[in-house]
């Protein structure tokens, strides 16, 4: 089922690329220098091709959170690099800590009266 989904969302994908590329542009960087008096872009000619774009957009997310459900276990994997792990740590021998050296001691350890 997950192979399914994945197709789906390739091909939704692809549809959803065509679909912006083939939009008029609507304004941007390039409309300030182009065409002053045509800020907005042309209205009316593209709300087909814009609903069916935001329709794709909504499908790919659906489609890309619906995956999540049909993905394979993870709790035998989990397992598997646990024991992995276990296996590795076994192996492996701790050095001892250095011995620790006493303090230097000062020199005159007595009070001095004055």
């Amino acid at each position: 089922m997950l192979t399914f989904i994945l197709i789906i969302i390739i091909v939704v994908c692809l549809f959803l690329t065509l679909l912006v590329l083939i939009q008029n542009p609507k304004g941007g960087i390039a409309a300030n220098f182009i065409a002053p008096s045509q800020i907005m872009g042309v209205k009316r000619s593209t709300d087909v091709v814009e609903k069916a774009t935001w329709v794709l957009a909504i499908a790919l997310i659906s489609l890309s959170l619906l995956s999540n459900f049909f993905r394979p276990d993870a709790t035998n994997q989990e397992s598997t690099n646990s024991s992995r792990i276990e296996e590795s740590i076994q192996g492996v021998t701790v050095p001892a800590p250095p011995p620790q050296t006493p303090a230097a001691q000062p020199a005159n350890t007595q009070p001095t009266n004055k």
